[in-house]
């Protein structure tokens, strides 16, 4: 009995090595010598990654290479145009954890056959308020983005307009859905669950809830700058794990746990053990609110949609958005106008550091779309040889050649 344990070790030990070599035979072939070697230096512990300087590339450059993707997918022309456009907002606007490095895990998506890139949207069930909406089981920005254009044009009959989605997937940063409804002159609100839990509950070390985001944006007199709060219900989202991870940095204590439930400060241990704590980190500083918002998202996300488990066991994604009309209770100008004085004062108060003032919810996100399109976006290498490993692996034509390998 105790030979064929062994021999069982041993045979597990084997695949393991010979997994391990073929994914750096792939890397060699795939990106060269130097960054397979900074792969190897990264997993025994050595953050080579991180010395790589990055890259900045044009809007344009990019959304031709994510389109060209997801086209090569199978993906229609005028979804590939949406998904691409809802992507690279995230890149846009700073939030590199949402943007074209989700790419590779699609990818992985795409190939265990978790999701498909020719969806059928479909309105289940409608009344003049409310809707439901089918994903088809795709990706998330397609349905959510069809979600939130129904919801505005319910919301401009009849003053309000609500639409749960269900049987859907990641669909990139919650506040570019939110921001659609702002751009029409209204509030919107956009919340989503995730397919895999990576967040765990207070007093727990198991992970029960994804990082769960809620969005809110209302329009002020400057339509390109709303009010725009955009936030996970954990502490970090996981893709600020993967964002120190590829840039070679630690993490805080406080962002996530090891299954005992102490502290990691390794970015890969992190997005390893994929345990994040609720908004707050800790008891004492008040995580039982993020975990109760987290719970909260997961209620209008999944359990008021309806989702159900794929034939693989699989959860499926559901996203949730409310559009309200202020104008039904009172003029719009008054409205710009009380919100423009309230966010007036809230930046104008006080700072604690004179070269650090105070901002409202949005103001990092437009400060980065504005130095991103003077000067373009950066990526990491570790994003740019992700896109340059799944262009190869889809057949597609890798266009950011002028990165030097």
């Amino acid at each position: 009995m105790r030979s064929h344990q062994v021999g069982s070790e041993a045979g597990a030990a084997v695949s393991r090595v010979r997994s391990a070599a073929a994914g750096v035979g792939r890397l060699l072939r795939t990106s060269g010598v130097l960054w397979t070697a900074s792969i190897v230096l990264d997993r025994a512990g050595l953050p080579a990654v991180g010395l790589w300087p990055q890259r900045t590339l044009s809007y344009e450059t990019l959304n031709a290479q994510v389109s060209a993707i997801l086209q090569g997918w199978g993906m229609s022309g005028a979804h590939a145009a949406i998904t691409a456009e809802h992507l690279l907002y995230a890149d846009l606007h700073g939030i590199d954890s949402h943007g074209c490095g989700m790419l590779h895990d699609y990818y992985r998506g795409l190939a265990a056959k978790r999701l498909t890139v020719t969806p059928t949207v479909s309105i289940v069930q409608e009344g003049p308020t409310t809707a439901l909406v089918d994903g088809g089981g795709g990706l998330g920005h397609v349905p959510a983005d069809f979600a939130m254009k129904l919801a505005i044009a319910k919301c401009r009959e009849t003053g309000v307009g609500a639409v749960a989605v269900r049987n859907s997937g990641h669909y990139g940063a919650a506040g570019a859905y939110a921001a659609m409804a702002s751009r029409a002159g209204l509030l919107g609100i956009a919340t989503t669950n995730t397919r895999t839990p990576a967040v765990v509950a207070t007093r727990g070390v198991e992970a029960v809830l994804g990082t769960n985001p809620i969005a809110f944006a209302a329009p002020t007199a400057d339509a390109e700058r709303p009010f725009l709060l955009d936030m996970s219900t954990s502490t970090v989202p996981v893709g600020k794990l993967m964002t120190a991870w590829r840039r070679g940095r630690a993490i805080p204590e406080g962002w996530a746990v090891d299954p005992d439930g102490s502290p990691v400060t390794s970015p890969r241990r992190a997005a390893n053990y994929r345990r994040l704590t609720p908004l707050g980190a800790a008891p004492e500083m008040g995580s039982h609110k993020g975990y109760g918002l987290a719970a909260m998202v997961e209620i209008l996300s999944s359990v008021l949609p309806g989702l159900r488990a794929a034939e693989d066991g699989d959860q499926r994604v559901g996203h949730f958005f409310v559009v309200i009309d202020q104008k039904r209770f009172g003029e719009s100008a008054a409205f710009e106008s009380a919100l423009g004085a309230m966010l007036g004062a809230l930046r104008a108060s006080k700072p604690i550091n004179p070269d650090e003032p105070v901002l409202v919810a949005g103001d990092p996100e437009f400060a980065a779309r504005e130095e991103r399109t003077r000067n373009g976006i950066p990526l990491s290498r570790f994003v740019i040889e992700d896109m340059r490993a799944v262009c190869r692996a889809s057949g597609v034509p890798f266009l950011l050649d002028d990165v030097d390998r």
